[in-house]
Parts: structure tokens; sequence; C-alpha cells
């Protein structure tokens, strides 16, 4: 369900696994890779990417690189290496913003949300 990118903190990782969801990591299967590597990989798979990286919007909206089936960037860390994974088990739960189709910018206080296109 979710690709998280290097910079995505493993105990978050971890506790979204501990939550059931499946998410693979880039630190862990792919270190080192390119940004449009990581979209590749997250269009082929069909996974969500989870990243503290903007350089994703650009690649998809400037240069046009096919869109994963979500991006979510945080622009909120918190004090906790937990508190992202906690802030995105919270959405989900609530139900109220849909992720897929979607560029979704999380910050503290805000949720920003812009529409991909699927390029055929």
């Amino acid at each position: 369900m979710f690709l998280a990118n290097e910079n995505f903190p493993f105990p978050s990782i971890a506790l979204l696994r501990e939550q059931g969801y499946l998410v693979e990591s880039v630190g862990e299967s792919y270190h080192g890779i390119s940004d449009e590597e990581v979209l590749q990989i997250a269009f082929d798979k069909n996974l969500i990417i989870l990243t503290f990286d903007s350089d994703y919007g650009e690649l998809i909206f400037k240069y046009k690189k096919e869109a994963p089936p979500a991006v979510i960037y945080f622009r909120y860390k918190g004090s906790n290496p937990t508190d992202v994974a906690n802030l995105l088990l919270d959405i989900i739960s609530k139900n109220e913003i849909q992720l897929v189709g979607k560029f979704t910018v999380i910050e503290h206080d805000a949720i920003r949300q812009r529409v991909l296109v699927v390029r055929k």
C-alpha cells in the first residue's frame, strides 16, 4: 500500500506495519535510488509514496513524470519519530479525505490536495 521514501522515519514505518499496513521502504530495499526511480517503483507496484521531499511535486506537475496512485508529502515532522505515522493513521481512520489520485500535503494544522493526472 505504501512506499516510504528514504527520509521517512523507521519508527513510523514500523508503527504502520504493526497496524497491518504494507509498507515498503526505500531505505531498506532500494537505498540510494533517485526520486524518478522511486516514482517508477510506486507506479509499477501501485504504492502510495510517503515522503518529506517536495521534489515529487515538481517531478509530477512540472516535468510530467508518471504519477503513482498517490503522494503524501509531510511538511510536519512532529517531535517524535512516530508522529507522522500517528497523523496518517488518524487521517485514514477518519476517512474524511480521499488519498488515492491526489498529491496530499500534510502540515501540522492543515491538509492540502491536488489531483494527480494519470497518464496512459
